[in-house]
């Protein structure tokens, strides 16, 4: 006697979840930094963060997304998870950004790598990697203004 298998497959969605953030035209690193601290609130100087705030093309934000959340001293990227979000929200324009717990703002080479690499992935998507903002309590650094995108 032959035993079938029944196979099952997933099905996947873009989840909309409205947000008590307001929509906010980004023009400059600074700006982008105040958005930003808004979906932070008080775990920025317990543990690494990393998520990515959507815009359309105009820079007017249209969501944020976490990404990933790690240790004191570092967080895992997917990069597939950053491509995911920006294309099932048909976002032309993307910033990520992450803190570090550990006050330091300056980018590590691990920083830089995965930033060089998103950039690159999602420019074969026709998306723009805006900038790379990493936040600390009381300051935060830019790629863009730094000459690191």
């Amino acid at each position: 006697m032959k035993k079938t298998y029944k196979s099952t497959i997933s099905e996947y969605s873009l989840k909309y979840t409205k947000s008590e953030i307001q929509k906010t035209k980004v023009t400059t690193s600074e700006s982008a930094s105040n958005v930003i601290r808004k979906f932070y609130f008080d775990d920025i100087n317990i543990y690494e963060s990393f998520f990515m705030l959507l815009l359309n093309s105009q820079n007017n934000t249209t969501g944020f997304a976490k990404i990933s959340q790690g240790g004191t001293a570092g967080t895992v990227v997917d990069i597939k998870i950053i491509a995911k979000y920006a294309v099932d929200s048909l976002s032309p324009n993307v910033i990520i950004c992450h803190n570090h717990p550990s006050g330091n703002k300056q980018p590590s080479d691990a920083d830089l790598n995965i930033t060089r690499r998103i950039k690159d992935a999602l420019l074969l998507l026709d998306i723009k990697l805006i900038d790379h903002i990493i936040i600390t309590e009381n300051d935060f650094y830019s790629f863009a203004d730094n000459g690191n995108l």
